[in-house]
């Protein structure tokens, strides 16, 4: 994936979920979900960010299982969305 789309990635993320970016930026192996994540994103966020990546890349996420995988950090949804991507 390039650098923008890592950026619109990013900016999707933190625009769905309202979302400040925190000090020092979002990295590639960010963790998005749990304790450790710094954004502090939850399960409906996680529906929110699959939605909005159907509406804007269409690209569908199965089920939750699969969501869960994908959305551990931004580097994982991305390889997730470069192998789904049309």
């Amino acid at each position: 994936m390039t650098q923008a789309f890592s950026e619109k990635l990013k900016t999707l993320i933190l625009t769905t979920c309202d979302k400040d970016e925190p000090a020092g930026g979002l990295a590639l192996d960010e963790i998005l979900f749990g304790p450790e994540s710094r954004l502090g994103l939850d399960s409906l966020d996680a529906l929110q960010i699959s939605v909005a990546i159907h509406k804007q890349l269409g690209v569908r996420i199965a089920d939750s299982k699969e969501t869960r995988r994908a959305m551990a950090s931004l580097a994982t949804l991305e390889a997730y969305l470069q192998t789904r991507a049309a």
